[in-house]
């Protein structure tokens, strides 16, 4: 089994009699039904619908306090906390960050439950499993696998064409539909009321977005993050993040169409660019 530490990942713990309905009314996702050990992919909206944070929320035992871990990026960890505590008032939770623990990726395989929490990878199949486990005990746990840096990992998310927050799409400028969010299972649309669903079930009931986070093909250097994406002298978009010759682009998908139809060609940075389908899970 192959995997990697992330060390761009942070968890935080949700804990208190009120978690459950508490954090069900802001994120994106059911989490209320969410069993020990099951994760769920989430994101805490504006209430104009755009993203915040987007995390995974676990599901914690009730002999562990029940509640939930979240495995958050960890550059917005403590704006996470600030605003999970802002919309704290009166419920009865409990908002702890864990810097002692760390979370590992494995990629292929099932690691032993007795490492840690291990949980399943709810995006996409061809991600694996996580694991959250002490800090201290990561790099003796990684001795029982293939280890692979964080970049290979990054690799093979970008070849099944699976977002990430700050890589492929501007946090607090994206609605979830832009970054894919409902395909890879971070938005249900059959739950209650969460911030910013009036304008996400709307988006979904018009037939999605305009622009969306794509796969895409080049050959030789990747083009640059962030760099303009362009067909002749018209802009559709800006590129995100790229390895092996697969990268992830968040294009206008109609100016894109359009103007593939004319027989325009797409690049970035000078790079050649072209529209693939993701690589299907291994």
């Amino acid at each position: 089994m192959r995997a990697a530490l992330l060390p761009d990942r942070s968890v935080l713990r949700l804990s208190g009699a009120d978690a459950a309905h508490f954090l069900n009314n802001l994120v994106t996702t059911e989490v209320a039904t969410l069993a020990p050990g099951e994760a769920r992919f989430a994101a805490l909206l504006t209430p104009q619908g755009k993203i915040l944070f987007d995390f995974f929320v676990v599901g914690c035992a009730p002999e562990e306090d029940g509640g939930y871990v979240l495995d958050a990026p960890a550059a917005l960890a403590g704006e996470l906390v600030e605003r999970l505590q802002f919309y704290k008032l009166r419920a009865k939770i409990a908002v702890e960050p864990r810097p002692e623990l760390a979370v590992l990726a494995v990629l292929d395989g099932k690691p032993d439950d007795d490492l840690g929490l291990v949980y399943v990878d709810p995006r996409h199949p061809g991600l694996g499993t996580r694991v959250i486990l002490p800090r201290a005990e990561a790099e003796a746990a990684l001795k029982g696998f293939i280890r692979v840096n964080e970049n290979a990992w990054q690799a093979e998310r970008i070849a099944l064409g699976v977002p990430e927050g700050g890589k492929d799409f501007i946090y607090g400028d994206t609605f979830p539909h832009e970054a894919d969010m409902d395909a890879i299972h971070g938005v249900d649309f059959d739950k209650g009321c969460f911030i910013g669903q009036e304008v996400v079930s709307r988006m979904q009931h018009r037939g999605g977005a305009r622009k969306r986070v794509t796969s895409v093909a080049y050959d030789g250097p990747a083009p640059m993050p962030g760099v303009e994406i362009k067909i002749g002298d018209k802009s559709v978009g800006y590129m995100g993040s790229a390895a092996n010759g697969r990268g992830l682009a968040m294009l206008r998908l109609d100016r894109v169409e359009e103007a593939i139809k004319a027989g325009g060609k797409l690049e970035g940075g000078g790079v050649a660019l072209e529209l693939v389908e993701p690589e299907p899970a291994r």
